[in-house]
């Protein structure tokens, strides 16, 4: 039987905040990087820079929340001239593989104009550069699983769990071992039947959770 679940696709997201700071012609544009997984996080993300650097010129923010054709996109110029700092801000997080992310370029003006060329440029490089920065982890559908087996059982269920890419989260030791794993869902069938083989067709894992995880890379 097919299991009916999300089409979720694993992606990569930061793992956690970076920052970036640069000097063009006398301008300090720092970018600041980080995971946002709603709309509302993003928001509360640009908010947070805001706060921190009150006395800015300019707050550029960017975001994608989700990943591929479910994401939502977002940009400002933040009162640079049109076209200039949200746009090439969030071409670069759209060309960085990276979902549930959100970036803001905070500039303080030095006194030089850079014309349109240089702030597309300037903006653009700013993000570049902290996304080049960031750790990443992937975000992936998971299902949790429960398995209670003899403990002559042990070491080789142990080398089905890793061979088919899975995670033991914990071994409890009674009467039997019940041992918890977590599988990327598309290798869990996998492990299921290369279970029953094993056992010859008395073992089979209950799943007991299913859910989007952020494994580091």
């Amino acid at each position: 039987m097919k299991e009916n679940l999300p089409q979720v696709k694993a992606y990569l997201v930061p793992a956690g905040e970076v920052r970036h700071e640069m000097i063009v012609v006398n301008s300090r544009f720092v970018a600041t990087l980080g995971p946002v997984f709603t709309v509302e996080e993003a928001k509360a993300f640009v908010a947070g820079i805001r706060s921190e650097f009150p006395d800015a010129s300019h707050h550029v923010p960017a975001y994608l929340v989700g990943y591929g054709r479910s994401v939502l996109a977002h940009c400002s110029d933040a009162g640079e001239p049109s076209g200039t700092a949200g746009r090439p801000a969030l071409a670069v997080l759209q060309g960085s593989g990276l979902g549930d992310v959100a970036v803001v370029v905070t500039r303080y003006f030095g006194g030089t104009k850079l014309g349109t060329g240089g702030l597309v440029h300037a903006y653009g490089d700013a993000v570049k550069e902290v996304v080049a920065r960031v750790p990443r982890a992937q975000k992936m559908l998971t299902h949790t699983v429960m398995l209670g087996f003899h403990y002559r059982l042990l070491e080789q269920i142990r080398l089905l769990v890793s061979a088919r890419h899975g995670q033991v989260l914990d071994e409890d030791f009674a009467a039997e071992i019940t041992l918890t794993a977590r599988f990327p869902v598309e290798y869990f069938q996998d492990f299921q039947a290369a279970l029953l083989e094993l056992s010859s067709g008395t073992l089979q894992a209950e799943i007991i959770e299913t859910g989007l995880i952020l494994v580091p890379l």
